[in-house]
């Protein structure tokens, strides 16, 4: 495994003049955490079905601020876990402008191909080479001049490779140093350690992902580096030749989710500091946007065609599970977006 030499000091951010973080809609009681923008602006949110407030699975927000359901409502009602959401989670808008959803509900585990012109689902990827009781998929990017998907599977500590055209998979770096989490770490927000009622703290492997024309970084949750391998090593490349390319880019502190634009820049979410932040690829640092108290863990992000960082805030932190059985939301639940500074070249 590589160290960069060149690209940014430990723990370097640079606080540039902040935005204004501002509330785009509101979801009651329903929690929000994909994120995908189209090309043209079309606002897509997930919602994985993991309490009893559920509704839609996928829901476009249209500009008037109605949430309709997306592709139609019958994806969102129970049925065939083939034919129906499970536990809709992330969302992806690729280069083409296509809609990718991934479904990690337990027994229905698919990644979506949808045609947003037509707003019809063309395929579904059921991962039939991946034991089910083991896989544990978070996250989707793809990359439509190569026809790859990648994933970030945190329960195996890996990373998934799937070709688009044949349906195959295949699992890499299991167990590598960059893709397992520090077990000694404990996430601390708003003065307290984010445990389970058992007292185990959170803990995640690799989770955040993004995807460039050249590099696909990753990092787990509880684990405070940053981390990239060329993409065209991950997808022609030996387990070892994998393994030996992965780089450390550097210290960057705790991130959930991850998001790269067009000029190679990595947008991530601190939710200790309540901080969204970026690594501009061109200066080799990270750079703070904004510090707001309703960062609270910030999980997708998408950036839209006028300039805007998109980020689902899903309130993870305050979920009974981590607060002695209490639930300490604070509803409803939201969407923020800010105006992106210009990028420094």
């Amino acid at each position: 495994m590589k160290k960069l030499l060149v690209l940014f000091l430990v723990a370097a951010k640079v606080t540039a003049q902040q935005q204004i973080l501002e509330e785009v809609a509101r979801f009651g009681r329903y929690q929000p955490v994909g994120l995908a923008i189209s090309h043209e602006g079309r606002t897509f949110v997930s919602f994985p079905h993991w309490t009893s407030d559920y509704r839609y699975g996928l829901i476009e927000l249209l500009p008037d601020g109605t949430q309709q359901p997306y592709p139609n409502e019958e994806w969102s009602r129970a049925g065939d876990p083939k034919t129906h959401f499970v536990g809709l989670q992330a969302l992806y808008i690729d280069a083409s402008n296509t809609l990718w959803a991934l479904d990690t509900g337990v027994g229905g585990v698919k990644l979506l191909r949808i045609n947003i012109r037509t707003n019809t689902v063309e395929r579904v990827y059921a991962f039939e080479d991946i034991p089910a009781s083991e896989i544990g998929l978070n996250d989707v990017n793809v990359d439509a001049a190569r026809n790859v998907a990648f994933f970030s599977d945190p329960r195996r500590a890996a990373l998934v490779v799937l070709d688009l055209k044949t349906g195959k998979s295949r699992t890499v770096l299991k167990g590598h140093p960059s893709t397992t989490a520090n077990p000694a770490y404990v996430l601390k927000i708003d003065g307290r350690e984010v445990r389970e009622t058992n007292g185990k703290p959170f803990s995640s492997n690799a989770n955040g992902i993004a995807l460039t024309k050249e590099y696909f970084y990753f990092r787990p949750i509880t684990q405070t580096r940053l981390f990239r391998v060329p993409v065209e090593v991950l997808v022609k490349g030996t387990d070892a030749e994998i393994a030996a390319a992965v780089e450390v880019v550097g210290e960057v502190g705790i991130s959930h989710g991850m998001f790269a634009d067009a000029d190679g820049n990595i947008y991530m979410g601190d939710s200790e500091k309540k901080t969204l932040y970026r690594w501009v690829a061109s200066a080799g640092q990270t750079e703070v946007l904004v510090q707001d108290e309703r960062i609270l863990w910030p999980d997708s992000f998408a950036i839209s065609p006028d300039g805007y960082l998109y980020v689902t805030a899903a309130q993870l932190q305050r979920a009974p599970r981590y607060n002695g059985g209490e639930d300490r939301t604070d509803y409803p639940f939201r969407l923020y977006r800010v105006k992106l500074p210009l990028n420094k070249k």
